[in-house]
């Protein structure tokens, strides 16, 4: 087999933030797909992107990569280059490592390209330490008015440990839904009136962010009553839930580059 599975990562939002090595290897493949049904780059379009690689891009659909086992990729893997677009950095998504495991067992050699992450921009621009970070966690949107449980317990988890949670929005790209910050609080409000475990309330301190990597991003960290009532405009959106206790640089952080009350000084150790 000569063929090879090349992952690029696009970066956060538009068609600009490929890096040059992800732009040489989408030049160089015979084939080149692209999925957009795992993150919302708002800014990208096949028609910029074609103007600057001179490629033609085959979008594939999350049935094709999951209930397919992507093997439309694959089989022109097996002899050619081929080239997967996937927005941020590819293998965050567990949908990516499981193509790249199935490509080496067919024998399908596989390479990574990185992107820019949402996970690394979204705490770089909350001004929140990295190392204080707990488990991640997805908040889903309610199926047939049943919620999930996991991203309460996920938070009560890390405020336990004394650490922030970052939490990313569901997306439904087919569905043309995406999860907005007043969604997903709402949401972890209602668990907490189920739930009662005292993790969550309107008086907490949260952090939004709205379109990552644009020009016009957003972010905002207040009350979790205020931030509810806040215009972020436009999807993709993330939620950070803060600690109990900010160190002071984090709260400092937060006044000048989120706009925070400057109560949360009073939640500094």
């Amino acid at each position: 087999m000569v063929g090879e599975l090349v992952f690029v990562g696009l970066g956060l939002y538009d068609h600009l933030d490929i890096s040059l090595r992800g732009l040489r290897e989408v030049k160089d493949a015979a084939y080149v797909f692209a999925e957009f049904y795992t993150s919302l780059m708002p800014g990208f379009t096949l028609e910029d992107f074609r103007k600057i690689t001179g490629k033609d891009v085959t979008v594939v659909s999350r049935r094709n990569l999951e209930d397919e086992s992507g093997r439309m990729i694959l089989e022109k893997a097996r002899d050619a280059k081929v080239v997967l677009l996937v927005p941020g950095d590819p293998m965050i998504a567990t949908t990516h490592i499981a193509l790249r495991l199935r490509a080496e067992r067919e024998g399908i050699k596989t390479r990574v390209v990185h992107g820019a992450s949402i996970i690394s921009a979204v705490i770089g621009l909350s001004g929140l330490q990295n190392y204080r970070f707990g488990k991640s966690v997805t908040i889903p949107f309610s199926e047939n008015g049943c919620i999930s449980r996991t991203p309460y317990l996920v938070v009560a988890e890390n405020k336990a440990r004394d650490l922030h949670t970052l939490c990313f929005l569901d997306v439904r790209a087919e569905e043309n839904r995406y999860m907005t910050i007043r969604d997903a609080l709402e949401i972890l409000l209602t668990l907490e009136e189920k739930i009662r475990q005292g993790v969550l309330s309107e008086n907490k301190l949260a952090v939004g962010i709205a379109r990552a990597g644009s020009e016009d991003v957003r972010v905002k960290a207040d009350s979790i009553k205020d931030l509810m009532s806040f215009n972020f405009g436009g999807p993709p959106h993330s939620l950070i839930l803060p600690a109990e206790k900010l160190h002071f640089m984090e709260a400092e952080a937060l006044i000048a580059l989120a706009n925070a009350p400057r109560w949360v000084m009073e939640m500094s150790k």
